[in-house]
């Protein structure tokens, strides 16, 4: 452990210059004596780093010293190698700025490590899609788009809101860009008020030469969490209740995902329920289980209909009137072609 210590204080020191010892000690979550100690144990080893006192001073080393150490431990060499979020390199177009830095760590790592580091790269892969999700294409490159957040200048952009036929243009102040589950989100503030803008509904952007206006001490982690909590937390004010078989749940939790308000509930449906006598017919036990949904619009409630007769909506009776509706205009659209056997299907009977 103190060899880690030491090796993570001399690095420190090698990217900060003169640090003050306690917040060393905080960052290596030591004393401020442990860390002199440190220091004494790095001199003695020829490492010149010395102290400065006063209020300005702190730890520091040699001007010009470097180390060729890395420092890596297996672990650490297999980790830089799981890239957690592929698609972000290619949006940033850093695809070939990684693969080079990559291979200048490959070559610096200890020779012991390399075998592992590699084998990782090839046998971890980590997509950061999700299934079935439609694919996005940005009217702006992300890239773009970091410009402003990277040269700290405001952004003008033209937006379209969901639903909305007419764009809309804003000024903004970007704290960063996120990417979430392969949707990437522009988070910034509007007249000093967090908004969070996905960066498939932006139609144009300019880099103003206005310097950017952020409030002060708040980070992107911050204003992140934030209109995250505020999209989760955010009311549907439709909930529907519905029955669907077991055999098609998984599959069901895939595709609804977000609509979902909670773990799927056995044995409490009754064969009849909401006035009606089943999807098929049969008693309901253990073959169906329940499932509590929340849609903004009563309409979105039609995406249940590619269940067919393995989901029931039990409640509310306007639910099962759209679904209703929604199945007479599908049966009436392909009523014409009703002549005949279906090409390929089995016998009836």
């Amino acid at each position: 452990m103190k060899s880690d210590r030491l090796l993570s204080l001399l690095l420190l020191l090698q990217t900060r210059g003169t640090v003050p010892a306690s917040e060393l000690a905080e960052r290596l979550e030591v004393s401020t004596r442990t860390v002199y100690r440190d220091v004494e144990s790095l001199s003695a080893a020829g490492v010149p780093v010395y102290a400065e006192r006063g209020r300005h001073g702190g730890i520091a080393l040699l001007p010009g010293f470097r180390t060729d150490v890395t420092g890596l431990t297996a672990d650490e060499s297999r980790a830089l190698f799981v890239l957690a979020a592929q698609g972000a390199h290619t949006a940033l177009g850093l695809d070939d700025a990684l693969g080079s830095a990559l291979r200048k760590v490959m070559a610096a790592l200890p020779a012991p490590h390399r075998p592992a580091a590699e084998l990782t790269s090839r046998r971890i892969l980590v997509d950061p899609d999700r299934w079935m999700a439609r694919p996005t294409h940005p009217a702006v490159d992300v890239d773009e788009l970091s410009t402003a957040v990277f040269t700290d200048r405001r952004l003008r952009l033209r937006y379209r809101h969901s639903g909305a036929t007419t764009p809309r243009t804003y000024t903004v102040d970007p704290y960063g860009l996120v990417a979430k589950a392969g949707i990437w989100y522009l988070v910034a503030d509007r007249r000093g008020r967090p908004r969070l803008l996905r960066t498939d509904r932006i139609l144009a952007a300019t880099v103003t030469d206005a310097p950017v206006r952020r409030r002060p001490g708040v980070e992107l982690a911050d204003v992140w969490q934030l209109l995250r909590r505020e999209v989760e937390e955010r009311s549907a004010p439709v909930r529907v209740t519905a029955r669907i078989r077991r055999d098609r749940l998984d599959l069901a939790v895939r595709i609804l995902g977000a609509a979902l308000t909670g773990p799927p509930r056995t044995g409490d449906t009754e064969d009849g329920a909401a006035g009606g006598t089943g999807a098929t017919g049969e008693a309901a036990g253990d073959s169906w289980v329940t499932v509590e949904l929340a849609y903004p619009v009563l309409r979105a409630v039609r995406q249940l209909l590619q269940f067919g007769d393995s989901l029931e909506v039990l409640d509310p009776p306007e639910a099962r009137q759209v679904l209703a509706r929604a199945a007479a205009e599908v049966t009436a659209l392909y009523a014409a072609d009703d002549a005949g056997p279906v090409p390929g299907a089995p016998p009836e009977g």
